[in-house]
Formats: structure tokens, sequence, C-alpha cells
């Protein structure tokens, strides 16, 4: 087995994927469910960050800055999971 290199990188792109994994699942989960009180706790999304985006308009350009995370359960144990796999690693 292959062993990975313990850097600050490697565990950002495992967090990242794990998060990235966990809030696809919960995408799919979102359209296969029925509706009930299971569902409302998986797939409750909280967003943190710049909505609505940052306008600067300069009448010849216009820069636009913003970010979002939209998390919920599943992409949070995704994360969870992702680093449980860097430690493992």
């Amino acid at each position: 087995m292959a062993v990975l290199k313990r850097t600050p990188g490697v565990l950002i792109l495992f967090i990242l994927v794990g998060g990235l994994v966990g809030g696809i699942m919960g995408e799919i989960l979102l359209l296969l469910s029925p509706a009930g009180f299971l569902r409302e706790i998986f797939l409750k999304t909280y967003s943190i960050g710049i909505t609505p985006p940052f306008v600067f308009d300069l009448h010849l350009m216009t820069f636009t800055f913003g970010f979002a995370f939209r998390i919920n359960l599943l992409s949070l144990l995704g994360i969870i999971l992702g680093f449980y796999t860097y430690k493992q690693s």
C-alpha cells in the first residue's frame, strides 16, 4: 500500500473531497427520499458566505466577488470521514 505524505495540502484535499462527496450524496438523497422528519434533519442546508456577492462597478468594467458554502449534515459527515481517512493513511 502506498504511503501518502502528511502535508497540509493533502489534508485540505481529503477534507474538500469528503465534503464534496457528502454534498453529492445529500443531493441524491434529496431526490430519492420521501418527505418526512429524517429528510429534514439530513438535508437542511445552511449557507455561509457572501450573499449577495459584492459588486464593484467602474462603468468600464465590473468586478464581482462572492462565495458561499452550502453545508448539510451529510457534507459535514463527509468532511469528518475525509479527516479520518487522512489520519489513517
